[in-house]
């Protein structure tokens, strides 16, 4: 079961009033990636792409997106979700677990995944310092480098 914090359910409640002009930055960072703005899309990424960096699964915004009273399909969203990801709108974090999240925030920096909480957060920035990579098998090049440092509590 999801629960949703106060921020995010009054978050969620006001995102159901649509917002042209937020609707229509949003259409307009779609079509600037190639990506049709269709309903669905739009309508994941105005809960996507508010004020705050999130980190998210995609079974956590379908429950999200039940709040609001919009029927979409969990593939719709995994779908969406890879797409905005391939396109650069979102940062695909893998933990090893089966989850993967996806993170709005898709500059440079490292993260924490907690695996008794299931969760991710930042790193913070600049405590990372990574020495010296491996050389690149022939043929490819290296593009990104993520970090995840997974965590437990100290017993």
């Amino acid at each position: 079961m999801l629960f949703i914090t106060e921020e995010n359910r009054k978050r969620l409640l006001s995102s159901n009033k649509p917002d042209n002009v937020r609707l229509q930055e949003i259409s307009d960072r779609l079509k600037k990636v190639g990506l049709r703005p269709t309903r669905q899309r739009l309508n994941i990424g105005r809960l996507l792409f508010g004020a705050t960096h999130r980190h998210i699964t995609a079974d956590d915004l379908f429950q999200e997106i039940q709040t609001t009273g919009e029927q979409l399909s969990l593939a719709t969203i995994y779908n969406t979700l890879h797409h905005f990801s391939e396109a650069g709108l979102l940062r695909r974090i893998c933990t090893g677990s089966e989850r993967v999240y996806f993170d709005t925030d898709t500059g440079d920096h490292h993260h924490f995944y907690v695996q008794d909480e299931d969760r991710i957060v930042d790193a913070p920035a600049g405590d990372t310092i990574i020495n010296r990579l491996p050389e690149a098998p022939e043929g490819y090049e290296i593009t990104k480098v993520d970090v995840v440092i997974h965590l437990k509590p100290k017993v």
